[in-house]
């Protein structure tokens, strides 16, 4: 998760735990956000064309010293599935919006702020999901994901994200095939929009 506050920007793991120092990099980038901006997101690194998971791993397992050392050999990318809190005080605490809504107030956050922060590409044509799921595993995509348009955010949970079963899958040190974060989307309540990515840096 990015939080942008009044002053800086403060990056969190999946477990509450503060991680910016590890990612300043992306910390740096995220200053371009309006103050009271909270994003839902994912610190990715890109090689040879390729999201490379264990880099991430690496990095984010590393002395402060060691991920500063990496980010100017392997800069971060951060890929923004969802918007919690918006800036705009009227607007505030996003989660309980449905996710259209959201993906709209998360697009219109973005729309003036570049890489490395991006939002994931999505669609809600099913064609274009399956073709996404096909044709992106070159790039180390492994999944995609559907959501209900009229969800919420579902604090707490982690169901956005997709488990494959490839031979060949790597997930760090994981035993077994790793689950892999992807694309968010979102759709009218009786469809479910799919995505698949991200697809690498945009320039």
């Amino acid at each position: 998760m990015l939080r942008r506050t009044d002053e800086t920007v403060v990056l969190y793991a999946r477990s509450g735990r503060v991680v910016t120092q590890h990612w300043m990099d992306l910390a740096v980038a995220g200053m371009t956000l309006r103050p009271g901006t909270v994003l839902d997101g994912e610190a990715v690194i890109w090689r040879d064309g390729r999201l490379d998971f264990a880099a991430a791993q690496s990095r984010a397992a590393s002395s402060v010293t060691r991920a500063r050392a990496l980010a100017a050999r392997h800069p971060a990318s951060y890929i923004c599935w969802d918007v919690l809190q918006h800036p705009d005080p009227q607007i505030g605490d996003c989660r309980s919006h449905p996710y259209t809504e959201r993906r709209a107030l998360l697009l219109e956050l973005l729309a003036d702020v570049e890489p490395p922060v991006q939002a994931v590409p999505a669609t809600d044509d099913r064609d274009t999901a399956v073709l996404w799921y096909d044709a992106l595993r070159e790039q180390g995509v492994e999944g995609i994901v559907a959501k209900r348009g009229g969800a919420g955010y579902p604090s707490g949970r982690r169901d956005c994200r997709t488990r494959t079963a490839e031979p060949g899958a790597s997930g760090g040190a994981a035993p077994r095939p790793a689950t892999r974060r992807t694309a968010a989307g979102s759709a009218p309540e009786h469809r479910r929009r799919c995505g698949a990515g991200p697809r690498g840096p945009r320039s």
